[in-house]
């Protein structure tokens, strides 16, 4: 089949394989033109087929040579309907770290249910003894709790107040005002349980219960900050609570893992097209015009370059970073330049339709957008009849 973009809102329902796989390639042949990573042998990471898990795994398997683990929740081809990106992302990695001999299994499943955590400790056990680094990048709209079964959905709105701001249809260039009305109680209450730190403590106190987590171990998940044009929508919003209640988490776990020589870390990580970044009102704005001047100052970092970066020099570099009291690591510190900052809000302030394509990095923003999905890949065929089914190595 000939196998083009549809969009539907801020997602695109179809996947291109080679486009996918053309992607996959590029991040790698960054990653080992790189200094070699003195890092983790057997690494795991919890959602790993897309964005910053994909680029952690990327990272630790060809910048350190690395054995991983990949949990994520994926669909296969079906019929007229092509695969996930993250499955033909999957796919394509798996092929690459065969071929330079690294070991690697991919689990496929809902990474918050008890059953998936029950194979990924069999497999580390059969396969490769304990793992030293376990990265949970996990974004989801929805989580069945494994005890209650309780299903709880997550919401993108303020806390407190409505919300009024420019926000972006980066498809048509269209700047408006939207406003977002405030969640209830119970809609934070059931975002915190999707989105914050407790099935990460659990995946941790699992694997330390199987005794599959190595001595000296190091856990680290993902969170953004932001300026305060985002905060009310952002880090004052639902999900800054469920960010909050992530990062009181590895205060904990880092308590309970040093007395092995571990560390529990949240990275706070810049602001790039994620298929969960384009979905918050005001964020992709905010994005294309951070894009347009970090590019004009020198400091723009993709996906792959911003985890390269956490484990060459926060995670394993000679500045080897030791929790401190938040537990947290700061790598959007190009992003908060207070130069770059004052430049982005004021071209918000003069941002509108007529000028975004000047003030911001519209074109930018599709191209990372598309690229999400394998599509607008320099060297792809687009055109070209292609199958949709593609099998995934090493899943177990």
């Amino acid at each position: 089949m000939i196998i083009q973009p549809k969009t539907r809102g801020f997602i695109c329902t179809t996947a291109h394989p080679e486009g996918c796989a053309k992607q996959i390639e590029q991040q790698i042949e960054y990653v080992k033109a790189q200094k070699k990573i003195e890092g983790p042998a057997n690494v795991l990471v919890i959602g790993a087929s897309t964005g910053y898990g994909l680029a952690s795994r990327i990272s630790a398997a060809f910048g350190a040579g690395a054995n991983t683990i990949g949990v994520f929740f994926d669909k296969a081809a079906e019929g007229q309907r092509t695969a996930s990106a993250g499955w033909y992302n999957s796919a394509a990695f798996e092929q690459q770290a065969a071929e330079l001999g690294l070991k690697s299994h991919s689990i496929v499943g809902d990474a918050f249910s008890d059953a998936i955590k029950e194979k990924t400790i069999a497999l580390i056990k059969a396969e490769y003894g304990t793992v030293d680094l376990v990265i949970y990048s996990v974004a989801s709209p929805r989580r069945t709790h494994p005890v209650t079964g309780e299903t709880f959905s997550s919401v993108i709105k303020p806390v407190g107040t409505a919300y009024s701001n420019k926000t972006l249809n980066f498809h048509t260039g269209e700047v408006s005002m939207t406003t977002i009305e405030p969640a209830t109680e119970e809609e934070v209450r059931q975002t915190i349980a999707v989105m914050g730190g407790e099935d990460w403590r659990m995946w941790i106190d699992q694997l330390q219960a199987a005794d599959v987590l190595a001595d000296g171990a190091t856990t680290v998940a993902y969170s953004y900050i932001g300026p305060e044009i985002t905060h009310p929508i952002y880090r004052d919003g639902t999900i800054g609570q469920a960010k909050h209640d992530l990062e009181q988490t590895a205060i904990q776990m880092n308590n309970l893992l040093a007395s092995k020589g571990g560390r529990a870390f949240v990275s706070v990580n810049k602001a790039l097209v994620t298929q969960s970044s384009s979905a918050i009102p005001v964020v992709p704005l905010y994005i294309s015009a951070l894009y347009e001047v970090m590019k004009e100052k020198g400091l723009h970092e993709n996906c792959i370059e911003q985890m390269y970066r956490l484990f060459s020099e926060h995670l394993y570099g000679e500045g080897k970073a030791t929790a401190d009291g938040s537990c947290l690591i700061r790598i959007d510190d190009w992003e908060m330049r207070e130069d770059v900052q004052t430049e982005v809000m004021k071209r918000w302030d003069e941002l509108t339709t007529d000028n975004a394509g000047e003030l911001a990095d519209l074109e930018g923003y599709r191209q990372d957008f598309f690229n999400l999905f394998g599509f607008r890949t320099d060297g792809v065929d687009y055109e070209a009849d292609i199958d949709p089914n593609v099998d995934i190595p090493n899943m177990y």
